[in-house]
């Protein structure tokens, strides 16, 4: 299978501009799997910027009132 890695940079929300891994979603879901976190593209657009790839920060800044 070939990586579309040009199409999804276009919707990557990812604020981290020296990633290696924007564009290439499965080497990005690996990464962030590997340190018990999810992927930015996962996060509101505030909470993307804060770095905080936490499951917990996923689930405090997600919740629908």
């Amino acid at each position: 299978m070939d990586c579309k890695k040009d199409a999804n940079k276009k919707g990557c929300s990812c604020t981290y501009e020296p990633c290696p891994r924007k564009g290439v979603c499965c080497d990005c879901v690996a990464y962030h799997r590997a340190s018990g976190e999810l992927p930015g593209c996962y996060f509101t657009p505030e909470a993307e910027r804060t770095y905080d790839r936490s499951i917990e920060n996923f689930m405090r800044t997600s919740k629908r009132t």
